[in-house]
């Protein structure tokens, strides 16, 4: 059955619905029609011109990412440059581009759960006890005690991570942990009140590594990149199986070009 870009956006929303999304957040259609045909999407963690190229060379409909075009909407498109040049490759060559943010990041099944699954954690439970559907964050608790060192190079070894940086004591016992994909600082408290004994996020201040030693507790940072690169691999699982349910017969591609942007040297 053919599918357009409005019915891919309903498959999405079955999975991660658009209502989760945060109020300053833009997740939805970024760029395109609702009436494009889509035989073939591309899914990556950022609308990049390099995916964008990608999605051309390949003769892509649609693109799928997790990080939106934007946040806040620019005052003027310039075609030389981002958002501008994204756009112009869109319009032109009717690639119609998708995100799923904070709703993927919040939904029940969606990015944080499949983290928190990817690194050890099991019962796991929302962050917050006041709606169970929408929020960020989960903790969970490890199969054993461990060290915060040796939980921390598990998960580098079980997210294919080139580096991470350990806040507290390495030899901190391990029973639980919070987890929030993407920069997670600004929920700290939450953590605290978690009763768990470490946060894994990304984008951690030096000020909230601070508040975490002084607790005598452990926090992970990840990375940004390291925590929601994943989100490539969640989404085309997702999207595979709502299409089945459906019957389309679009393809999926995964890019698989993307890096962190930060090196460490």
């Amino acid at each position: 059955m053919q599918a357009t870009t409005h019915d891919v956006l309903k498959l999405i929303d079955k999975e991660a619905p658009f209502d989760f999304a945060e109020d300053w957040d833009n997740s939805g259609l970024q760029s395109g029609n609702m009436s494009w045909p889509v035989n073939k999407i591309l899914i990556a963690l950022d609308p990049s011109i390099d995916v964008m190229k990608e999605a051309a060379r390949v003769n892509a409909d649609l693109v799928l990412t997790h990080h939106p075009l934007f946040i806040k909407s620019p005052n003027s498109i310039d075609f030389s440059h981002m958002p501008g040049n994204v756009i112009a490759i869109s319009a032109r060559e009717k690639i119609s581009i998708i995100s799923a943010h904070t709703n993927l990041d919040k939904a029940k099944n969606g990015l944080n759960d499949y983290f928190a699954e990817i690194i050890g954690l099991h019962n796991i439970l929302p962050l917050s006890d006041d709606d169970s559907n929408s929020c960020f964050g989960r903790k969970g608790l490890l199969e054993k005690a461990i060290s915060l060192k040796e939980f921390a190079m598990n998960i580098k070894e079980n997210l294919n991570l080139k580096y991470l940086r350990i806040i507290g004591d390495n030899k901190l016992k391990i029973n639980s942990a919070t987890v929030i994909t993407g920069s997670g600082g600004s929920l700290i408290e939450n953590f605290f009140q978690s009763g768990t004994d470490v946060f894994i996020t990304g984008d951690v201040k030096y000020h909230e590594a601070r508040s975490v030693e002084e607790k005598n507790l452990g926090m992970i940072d990840v990375g940004h990149f390291g925590s929601e690169s994943i989100a490539i691999e969640l989404l085309a699982e997702k999207l595979i199986n709502a299409k089945n349910e459906e019957d389309y017969g679009f393809e999926i591609f995964k890019y698989e070009n993307e890096i962190d942007p930060f090196n460490i040297v």
